[in-house]
């Protein structure tokens, strides 16, 4: 055997070789395009007072400086925040609830079940937010309710009121993203061995301990996975915001994502817009990146 012929065979398995490459390079070259390439004039343009007609000015780390100092920039990253808790944290409360009972219980007509809770992921955000205007709509289907139920002193214009718009938007996300929790959930505890289950009951644990010596850490994957899904889902949020209230009243609902296209395309500012989508993106980058460590980790 040759030199060369040895140095192959005493290689390790599954050790890549150069021509590996070749075939990585067709999807890194469309991965660069469509996704490096754009961050990195957004970080570009980030550096520069730009209308986006005219020649722009150097303008360094100012447009970064701005979002630390306009309230209502920082307004609107505490908006997104308080989404958070309605797209990610209450859909994870909601959808473990829901998929521990499920499956505890070994409900007939599961697949239906999955199916029916998946649907809000199958239809687009616009429409959606179309649907829960009109519910929300001061004669709408919620006022309509609250009425019948002789709550009429509850009923208000929901997405025109300054305390209540937020968490009314918030409410839509909770509606879209539980379906989503739920499924991954219940398909992370469906491959949980009926052994673990078996000897937690053997040692006397009850439903509450068995589910969180037991389930709990069985599904921190899918639990990572849903979190970061549906965080990036509310940091990111612009359609709903757009089409319910447009940022409004005020500036009660506006959010990071709103404040790009606002900025950008309404008033002219389009360093400003690079600035606040660059921070954005390292936000969601960050908070990805503690929730997959803490994954890794573990609930101990």
């Amino acid at each position: 055997m040759t030199p060369s012929g040895r140095a192959r065979a005493g290689r390790p398995p599954g050790e890549p070789s150069r021509v590996a490459y070749l075939y990585l390079l067709p999807a890194f070259a469309v991965y660069a395009a469509f996704l490096l390439y754009p961050i990195g004039r957004a970080v570009q343009l980030s550096l520069y007072d730009w209308d986006g007609l005219s020649l722009g000015r150097w303008a360094g780390a100012a447009n970064y400086a701005a979002i630390v100092a306009d309230e209502r920039l920082r307004a609107a990253f505490a908006h997104a925040l308080v989404l958070v808790v309605f797209y990610a944290l209450a859909p994870l409360v909601i959808g473990l609830t829901l998929a521990a009972i499920l499956n505890h219980a070994k409900v007939r007509g599961l697949g239906f079940f999955r199916t029916v809770v998946f649907l809000p992921q199958v239809v687009a955000m616009v429409v959606v937010a179309v649907a829960w205007r009109r519910v929300y709509s001061p004669d709408g289907t919620l006022n309509g309710l609250l009425g019948a139920l002789g709550l009429d002193s509850l009923t208000r214009g929901w997405l025109g009121d300054y305390t209540f718009a937020l968490p009314a938007v918030g409410v839509v996300g909770t509606w879209f993203e539980t379906g989503l929790v739920t499924v991954l959930l219940l398909a992370g505890m469906s491959r949980v061995p009926a052994e673990l289950y078996e000897a937690a009951r053997l040692d006397g644990a009850g439903a509450l301990r068995e589910f969180f010596s037991v389930t709990l850490p069985s599904v921190r994957g899918e639990i990572a996975v849903a979190l970061t899904l549906t965080v990036i889902a509310a940091l990111r949020t612009f359609d709903l915001v757009y089409v319910t209230t447009r940022g409004g009243p005020g500036d009660s609902t506006s959010v990071p994502s709103y404040e790009v296209y606002h900025r950008a395309f309404e008033l002219g500012q389009v360093g400003s817009a690079a600035a606040i989508g660059v921070t954005l993106t390292v936000v969601i980058f960050a908070i990805s990146f503690v929730i997959n460590r803490f994954a890794d980790r573990g609930f101990s």
